[in-house]
């Protein structure tokens, strides 16, 4: 592998991965593997403990990319406003669907999750499962606010729960 190759990300930036939401390029290093020079974006992901190593080549294929613009951040934050969409289909069905959606990276799709599976105090309990999509969708949304914001994950959950408060009333 030529050493000139371009990169669309550096050193300390912040990335979405799909499956495993906001982390930071720690470094970009080659590792010899099955015989092969591969070429590795070394990314940490703080909040999981988690260090995961991904081709430079690969990057684009697995749906890597950099943060959302605040644009998008905006349109995600109105996106939570809007009425919640649950189909009547069964559970299992749609809880695939949040996961596919949550996974696809897209911050769009995630805070329709968040959305959709929100529940006011005074709404019917949730069920194990349809809580445990909407903390992850909420802690994907609010991990990416945060990083576009400056990284201060406390003030982007406020910024989210008064959003979905304020939909409420």
């Amino acid at each position: 592998m030529s050493k000139t190759k371009k990169h669309d990300f550096r050193p300390n930036d912040f990335v979405v991965y799909p499956a495993h939401g906001v982390g930071r390029i720690l470094s970009i290093e080659e590792q010899e593997i099955a015989g092969l020079t591969l070429e590795l974006f070394v990314i940490s992901f703080e909040k999981d403990k988690m260090t995961l190593r991904v081709p430079t080549n690969k990057a684009a294929e697995v749906g890597m990319r950099g943060l959302s613009s605040p644009e998008v951040v905006s349109k995600a934050l109105a996106t939570l406003k809007g009425k919640a969409r649950v189909k009547r289909a069964m559970w299992s069905r749609r809880a695939q669907e949040y996961e596919q959606k949550i996974n696809s990276g897209d911050l769009i799709s995630i805070a329709e999750v968040v959305r959709d599976l929100h529940r006011n105090d005074e709404q019917r309990e949730q069920s194990y499962s349809e809580r445990q999509l909407y903390e992850a969708a909420l802690e994907r949304l609010t991990r990416e606010v945060a990083a576009v914001n400056g990284g201060d994950e406390a003030a982007a959950q406020r910024t989210v729960d008064e959003v979905l408060t304020s939909r409420a009333a």
